[in-house]
């Protein structure tokens, strides 16, 4: 028995230590096609001139931004939006992520399938009276809780 493994395990490295190239004449690079193509390309330059007055305006928007207060993203938010992301991907917490969740309870959400469908459904409902009363959804957003409907 000692013998046949043996055998075996030599036939294997001969077979796979076999170079199965049948001869090096198959492969050829032409050099001359390949400096004639890159003698016919076309330089691009990516890295164009900015003015100093873009710059600036670039700058005067993002300190703009910046500054905005949180309202005013959290009322960014569409409600309409929220709520139908719950209905159709409400057990991936789709509309956490989109309201803005903390992304370690996003994942625990996409874990638990919306806390087995429970807290989802809550989230659904809670969406749901937000939309309905019109009061908005400023105070879920942005939220890092896993309970969204629970206190900050």
């Amino acid at each position: 028995m000692k013998k046949s493994i043996i055998l075996s395990a030599m036939l294997f490295a001969s077979v796979c230590t076999k170079s199965f190239a049948s001869s090096s004449s198959e492969y050829f690079v032409d050099d001359a096609a390949i400096e004639t193509t890159l003698n016919e390309g076309v330089e691009v330059n990516y890295l164009t001139p900015v003015s100093n007055a873009e710059v600036s305006a670039q700058n005067n928007m993002l300190a703009a931004a910046a500054s905005m207060p949180a309202s005013s993203v959290a009322a960014s938010k569409d409600p309409v939006v929220a709520f139908v992301l719950s209905t159709f991907l409400g057990g991936l917490g789709i509309h956490r992520f989109y309201m803005g969740t903390a992304t370690l309870t996003g994942v625990g959400y996409i874990l638990t399938l919306g806390g087995c469908g429970i807290v989802a459904f809550v989230d659904w409902v809670v969406l749901l009276v937000a939309l309905v009363q019109d009061e908005g959804i400023g105070k879920y957003t942005d939220n890092p809780k896993f309970f969204m409907w629970g206190g900050r």
